[in-house]
């Protein structure tokens, strides 16, 4: 089945790209197609092709222009999407949407295929699948491999310091088992128990749970060896916030 590719596919890749010594490395998470704080946000960091991006899923769906962020992103051989829930629930439906969608070809979709759809919409998913059927054929493809692309988590060391990206967390935590071993749900849709840390010697840096759920306020949550960098972009008061790994400087738009 397609999903089951998509499960197979959805883990850590090396990226080919080498780059120079003096760069920056960023993290940012949960987007929602929130494009001109997106475009703002690099500007402030003044990101250059010489620094590193890592964009922690959910760029998708909400906001208005989720397919023109996805479209910057493949044009920067420097920026790397992990996948969130966002673009689980996305791909499990782009496949079929390249079709022209009429009542027939909705009549034929079966009960799990259209469970998913109906889960994409109340999600926020609507905006995102108006803008792609827009697309060409080809645009349309370019967008499908660029997303299934998506690592499903990614471990780095900076000034020494071990870190862990992923989404949501990671559900059924079993200190044994390898990261490649969990479920890719496991790592879009955890919400963890901040006070209880994974690892004790790495970070893990998460998205997905917005931060005024946890401390009342959109700022970058640090608590034991958790931070969570999703600070509601979508949301009226939210911010979107941007953490530089080798300086921990952070930066909101």
């Amino acid at each position: 089945m397609f999903i089951d590719y998509i499960e197979n596919n959805f883990h850590n890749i090396l990226y080919p790209k080498q780059v120079e010594e003096g760069f920056m490395i960023y993290v940012i998470s949960d987007i929602h197609g929130m494009y001109d704080k997106y475009k703002e946000m690099l500007d402030k960091i003044e990101f250059s092709d010489n620094d590193i991006l890592y964009v922690l899923g959910d760029v998708i769906d909400r906001g208005k222009h989720s397919i023109k962020i996805l479209q910057d992103m493949m044009e920067r051989e420097n920026v790397y999407g992990l996948i969130g829930n966002h673009e689980l629930m996305a791909i499990k439906c782009l496949r079929w949407l390249c079709q022209e969608i009429t009542d027939e070809t909705l009549a034929q979709l079966s009960e799990e295929q259209m469970l998913d759809y109906v889960n994409w919409i109340v999600n926020g998913g609507d905006q995102t699948i108006q803008d792609f059927i827009k697309l060409s054929d080809e645009e349309r493809q370019q967008i499908i491999n660029y997303i299934m692309n998506f690592q499903a988590y990614k471990e780095i060391k900076v000034n020494d310091i071990e870190y862990l990206l992923v989404h949501a967390g990671i559900d059924h935590f079993d200190a044994e088992k390898s990261l490649d071993k969990y479920d890719i749900n496991d790592l879009v849709w955890a919400r963890p128990h901040f006070d209880v840390p994974y690892f004790d010697d790495k970070y893990v840096i998460v998205g997905h749970t917005p931060t005024f759920m946890i401390s009342h306020k959109p700022e970058i949550y640090h608590q034991h060896h958790f931070i969570d960098i999703d600070c509601g972009a979508c949301y009226p008061g939210g911010k979107l916030a941007c953490l530089c790994l080798d300086t921990m400087e952070e930066f909101y738009v």
